[in-house]
């Protein structure tokens, strides 16, 4: 047999192994195997397989043999499979990028380069050149106290990528050995020790009292097998109490009275955060929006829907009666959340009524906490998957019905790796794949998906009225200019909103606050000269991060102190310059002493379970305001919530980017949403809007809830300009240390693509964020009419065959090149 593998690297092609007789009667397509791939071993995944009578006995002495299969069952099927080659083509990945998502972190096989150092040498050596700051000599630095180390860790030490030729030379030299080490996966499964009888209870009770002679403590430790209900105890529970010690343990298994075997425990993630289970009287509009979607689940039938439902108008509450009418057809269910912050309370209003047939998916998660679940998963004890983007790769069988909460959010597509697809419309393909409905939901819905509701390819569902009898809080804007002519600023605040926060807190009431930065001051720099503190890796200003007295680039995670003095004129004038949600709440705490505040921001929920614990006190009423970036404006449903607060409405409309407005628009009117949200409280709903320009078009549109307004002005504009959803975009990035070579092979493919006719490339240019991470970046932006290219075939074809035509002819070898098909941003 032959099987056809494919490796999570960005080769096309699939490769060809024989399998060895011992594991033929084990592989399957869909399994993971581990193979040797050139010098390497890697784990790859089964695509196809063949036998070998239809190859030449020259091709079959090429072919080497697998070593491993890793799964008992396949990951993904024949029909399963077709969803990741569509994944891998629409995005331009390798189909082994593409199903390297189908698999939690942690369960690789795979061999790492380890350096093995002679330290003493080293040590020796490294002092006859520390004085020359090389990379050598901060190489041997880190190799006289290291005798094994990775590259990686090297390469961060030593603070760059071009580590390869020093080692080579020092290798050579003998101060070092490079050898190769198969590393097992991270994450395997928990097994601890359990202790149950092993002879009949009968059995034991008459040599009870012949061993309570001899032996106490055993005879205690059988007693305490012979009450319990359950079959077995582990045995750290058993010794704790019957306060017996491991020989005692040993002493009844050597006498053949108990049996001490390993049994599996299951790591069950569980959210902190907690709500009772409510009862919903449903409006006839969500009654209306559940009778539609269903006759599709009821039919197996593929059918996107668009579920326009103003904040507060009960979509949760339709999803789960939606959830109960596909758990009775015996099919599961994906609910996508934008991010990891709107999991605790959707997970917990889904096991509320589900209980153990839900399971969520995040990388907040243990790794051996996903790792099992995805196992449960796969071992169909799961029916319903909550999370982020990730969750859509879920192994479930029989999916019945999918949804896309907050569907314009861009958090939904993945920047970071290949593939560098967008979950919403990923989404789309996987109910068209399972014949499942599927509905994107949101107050604010993307100029894209409301476009396809409007053309016919979506079909439109509203929820137009809060639940519950509540109206939508009243949106006032606050014109900071005006307010600090008149003397009525107080450094960030204006006294309106400083007076409205007081007034929500002496009645007890909460109060959300919205920055859409981190940090203390956005900038730092000389009065003097100008001069401002750059990241010396990236090309963006670093942030002063007050609680640590730091800076730190957001970008690439480099921290420094605060210099005392310009570093490029002397001057001691340095000041601070932005608004931070640290400033927020230091400002805040200055005004409102004795108020109790939670700032809610990466730097403050980065350890497990926080977030959940600062939703548990804010439901609870231990603190009364909660500060934050975007991740307080999404999802949270709090009845006690009385006034939003907006710092500053530009954060996002200045970003040069064509979605500006329509990013702007919907931040602000989703935290918005947040106030006023329990209608049979009586408590009204207030937001303040502080902003520099009060009659912009964006902010008008915020102000009275007029979506449709501002929908008919975007995409009067995009047609104008040609932009989504009339056509496609494809974003071309280099990247690469030496800023001539980034250039020049995208100056290169860019003479390649304007050879070709319906595609409209733009001139290489520097990304906004022209340097990161030490890399120089240069971007070309692709267009393609859909009128012309409905489906993005013929975008994919003229970059695929310009690609293959700079690999044989470009001058810059080894420059990186990455595609965004559909770009979210363009930095």
């Amino acid at each position: 047999m032959i099987v056809k593998i494919v490796f999570p690297l960005p080769f096309q092609k699939a490769f060809s192994y024989s399998v060895p007789e011992e594991f033929e009667n084990k592989i399957s397509v869909g399994k993971r195997v581990v193979a040797p791939f050139g010098k390497r071993v890697l784990t790859g995944f089964v695509v196809d397989f063949f036998y070998k009578s239809e190859l030449s006995e020259e091709e079959e002495l090429k072919i080497k043999e697998i070593l491993d299969v890793l799964d008992t069952e396949p990951i993904f099927n024949k029909d399963s499979l077709k969803f990741y080659q569509w994944l891998s083509e629409y995005y331009l990945s390798s189909l082994g990028e593409a199903l390297s998502n189908s698999v939690p972190a942690g369960l690789e096989v795979e061999t790492r380069k380890k350096i093995v150092a002679d330290v003493f040498n080293c040590k020796k050596a490294y002092e006859a050149e520390k004085n020359k700051k090389t990379i050598r000599s901060k190489i041997l630095r880190l190799l006289s106290v290291n005798d094994v180390v990775s590259f990686s860790f090297l390469q961060k030490e030593a603070k760059t990528k071009n580590i390869y030729s020093v080692i080579q030379k020092l290798q050579q030299e003998g101060f070092l050995s490079v050898v190769n080490e198969i590393e097992n996966a991270k994450v395997r499964v928990k097994k601890i020790k359990h202790i149950r009888l092993k002879k009949r209870k009968e059995e034991i009770f008459e040599l009870i009292s012949l061993i309570e002679k001899k032996s106490p403590k055993q005879s205690v430790i059988l007693l305490y097998l012979l009450s319990l209900k359950t079959e077995s105890v582990s045995q750290a529970e058993l010794l704790a109490k019957t306060k017996a010690s491991q020989s005692s343990i040993k002493g009844l298994a050597d006498k053949g009275l108990i049996e001490v075997f390993d049994k599996e425990v299951k790591r069950i993630y569980e959210e902190s955060f907690s709500e009772k289970k409510l009862h919903f009287e449903l409006t006839p509009a969500q009654k209306n929006v559940i009778e539609k979607v269903n006759e599709q689940i009821k039919k197996n039938s593929f059918k996107p829907f668009l579920l326009h439902g103003i904040t507060g108008s009960g979509k949760t509450q339709v999803y789960i009666e939606l959830a109960k009418k596909t758990l009775a057809q015996n099919k599961s269910v994906i609910i996508l959340v934008p991010e990891i912050s709107l999991t605790p309370q959707m997970t917990t209003r889904f096991r509320n009524e589900f209980g153990n047939l839900v399971a969520v998916l995040h990388s907040k998660m243990g790794m051996g906490e996903r790792y099992d679940s995805w196992r449960m998963i796969l071992e169909e004890k799961i029916k319903i998957v909550i999370g982020p983007r990730s969750a859509l790769f879920a192994p479930l069988k029989n999916i019945g019905f999918i949804v896309v909460d907050e569907e314009h959010d861009q958090s939904y597509k993945q920047n970071e790796m290949q593939p560098k697809y967008h979950a919403r419309d990923a989404a789309v393909v996987l109910a068209k794949l399972n014949n499942a409905p599927i509905i994107l939901g949101s107050a604010t819905p993307s100029i894209e998906s409301m476009f396809n509701a409007r053309s016919g390819k979506y079909e439109l569902l509203e929820l137009p009225e809060r639940v519950d009898n509540a109206n939508l809080p009243d949106i006032k804007l606050i014109n900071i200019n005006n307010e600090r002519k008149k003397g009525r600023m107080e450094n960030v605040f204006s006294n309106k909103l400083l007076l409205a926060i007081k007034e929500r807190i002496d009645r007890n009431e909460s109060v959300i606050i919205l920055q859409n930065r981190r940090g203390f001051a956005t900038q730092v720099f000389c009065e003097d000269c100008g001069e401002i503190v750059m990241c010396t890796d990236c090309s963006v200003p670093m942030v002063h991060h007050i609680s640590k007295n730091i800076l730190i680039c957001h970008y690439c995670g480099a921290s420094r102190k605060v210099p005392k003095a310009c570093e490029n004129c002397g001057s001691v004038a340095i000041k601070f310059f932005g608004v931070g949600t640290q400033r927020v709440e230091d400002e805040l705490d200055f005004y409102l002493p004795e108020v109790r505040m939670q700032r809610v921001d990466s730097d403050t929920i980065n350890k497990k379970g926080k977030l959940s614990s600062i939703l548990n006190s804010f439901k609870e009423g231990e603190i009364d305001i909660l500060i934050g970036t975007q991740i307080v404006s999404k999802g949270l449903d709090f009845s006690n919530v009385t006034l939003v607060g907006v710092i500053s409405a530009e954060t996002s409309l200045w970003m040069p980017d064509f979605r500006a407005d329509e990013k702007t628009f919907q931040l602000l009117t989703q935290v918005a949403g947040r106030a006023g949200r329990a209608g049979r409280s009586n408590k009204k709903g207030e937001v303040l809007i502080q902003t520099m320009d009060d009659s912009n078009f964006v902010l008008q549109k915020v102000k009275n809830y007029d979506y449709n307004d501002f929908y008919n002005a975007q995409i009067k504009d995009r047609e104008k300009i040609g932009y989504p959803p009339f056509s496609r975009l494809c974003l071309i990035e280099s990247k690469d240390l030496n800023e001539e070579k980034a250039f020049g092979v995208l100056m290169d493919l860019y003479k390649i693509i304007s050879k070709y006719k319906n595609i409209v490339v733009s001139l290489p240019m520097e990304a906004i964020v022209f340097k990161l991470k030490g890399y120089y970046r240069f971007q070309i932006i692709l267009k393609s009419y859909k009128k012309n290219d409905p489906g993005g075939a013929l975008l994919r074809k003229v970059i695929s065959e310009s690609m293959a035509e700079l690999n044989s002819t470009t001058r810059f070898k080894n420059v990186k090149i990455y595609f965004d098909i559909d770009p979210q941003n363009v930095t």
